[in-house]
């Protein structure tokens, strides 16, 4: 029955996701203030299309969360749908095919920032909420927060949650802001990494100098900014940070093992990426390194002169944004001190150094024996014709923590994204198939409660 309808309506829903994802709805940049606010008001109105009640927009210190709900039976149990209309950032925009904001369908994909992460992902649930209400098909309660701020840490959404905390109560909560393995071995995912965001600033004179007429005898912070670096990780990826490890939670050999069941194929791994090999802690797999080990990153680093031809500047300063993903039991407000404290005890005299949080979150591991989770599970055997595998992933959704933490409920991370839809990167896509199969996925997941 759903897949007819589905059918039937897929142009209209295309069209539908095709017009939420030219908003440019990007949160981290104030110029794009006003298109987020017209792209929540779009999802309020298609929450009310979708047949919800109580559609409004709950504001916050920062953008508004769209809300919804549709009571039908108060024995029923209730589901709170969680997901996000702002975006990534669409730089470097000269790596895209296409215009970000201008959707693109190609080889069976949808082109566009946000298309997987998370535009693509929440309005399935509002198709399938849709579907199930114009047919007398939904047997179970459900709830909808859809906010803004994902992509900037989700500042105030704690807040948020515990101002509306009768509100927003619940039996489970379902994300679809995750992925598959891949569409011919579905998976859950049953675990998140944390996050903890730093940004970091090497100030050396007062002012930048003429390398010739200085260099050599002044601290250059740029050099000084990779030393200080390569001394956070050695050349296998484990972390320098004194304590960094020491409460990290043992993944018992018996999760790891039935984590190697996992398909995986080393050389289309490589080949995908256009590398020539992996990288990291050699006593763990790749998929282990991506999902159970905490790892850092530079995201960005910059100073002096980077424009066209030549300068030749000793830079008065240099910095770097680095991100740390963390497994259960690391405290990010922790590991934030720990870094901080590093970073300081690493720098020569001869520089100054100031260290910056920016965001963080706590990782989280989902229980697979709940009733939700077996609910997930049934709904993607029926659509997919497999069981899928419950997968810890690397990303992270600190809300995760947060909602169990505030709300005392559990987490389904129902997601139907690929790895490689290029979320964070240029040419983001979703694939056409799986947002369609999403929608049948969850039609059979709301439908199947009572």
């Amino acid at each position: 029955m759903f897949k007819e309808i589905i059918q039937k309506e897929e142009s209209r829903f295309l069209e539908e996701l095709v017009q939420l994802l030219k908003f440019p709805s990007i949160s981290a940049d104030a110029k794009y203030k006003d298109n987020v606010l017209e792209c929540a008001d779009f999802v309020a109105d298609k929450l009310r299309l979708a047949g919800m009640d109580q559609v409004s927009l709950l504001q916050t210190a920062g953008f508004p969360v769209v809300y919804g709900e549709k009571i039908i039976n108060k024995d029923w149990p209730t589901a709170l749908i969680y997901g996000h209309y702002d975006v990534q950032p669409a730089d470097p925009i000269d790596l895209w095919h296409s215009p970000p904001f201008e959707p693109v369908i190609k080889d069976g994909k949808i082109y566009a920032r946000g298309a997987a992460d998370d535009k693509g992902q929440f309005y399935m649930h509002l198709k399938a909420l849709e579907i199930l209400i114009k047919n007398n098909a939904l047997k179970c309660n459900v709830k909808c927060i859809i906010e803004g701020e994902e992509e900037v840490g989700s500042t105030n959404l704690e807040t948020f949650a515990l101002a509306y905390k009768e509100k927003l109560q619940c039996d489970f909560i379902v994300i679809s802001d995750t992925s598959m393995i891949s569409n011919e071995n579905p998976s859950i995912t049953t675990g998140l990494r944390g996050l903890c965001y730093m940004e970091v600033e090497v100030t050396g004179p007062n002012r930048d100098l003429h390398s010739g007429v200085y260099g050599g005898a002044v601290a250059n912070p740029i050099n000084i900014l990779c030393q200080m670096i390569s001394k956070l990780q050695d050349e296998n990826g484990t972390i320098l940070i004194p304590g960094f490890y020491e409460k990290i939670e043992a993944v018992s050999q018996k999760e790891r093992d039935a984590m190697s069941k996992a398909p995986f194929d080393m050389e289309a791994y490589k080949k995908h990426l256009d590398i020539n090999a992996v990288f990291g802690e050699k006593e763990y797999s790749v998929l282990e390194r991506v999902s159970i080990r905490p790892t850092l990153d530079v995201n960005g680093i910059w100073g002096g002169y980077i424009g066209e031809g030549a300068k030749t500047v000793l830079p008065s300063k240099a910095y770097a944004k680095i991100s740390m993903r963390l497994v259960p039991n690391q405290d990010f407000h922790e590991i934030e001190k720990l870094f901080e404290d590093y970073f300081i005890k690493i720098a020569p005299e001869n520089v100054k150094v100031k260290v910056t949080p920016h965001h963080g979150g706590e990782p989280a591991v989902t229980p697979t024996d709940s009733f939700a989770y077996r609910m997930a599970e049934k709904a993607i055997e029926k659509t997919y014709q497999k069981t899928p595998i419950p997968l810890r992933t690397g990303g992270s959704i600190p809300i995760v923590s947060m909602f169990k933490r505030v709300l005392g409920v559990d987490t389904v991370l129902l997601g139907f994204g690929l790895d490689s839809d290029a979320i964070h990167s240029p040419n983001e896509h979703y694939h056409l198939w799986n947002y369609f199969k999403g929608i049948e996925t969850l039609c059979h997941f709301y439908s199947e409660m009572d």
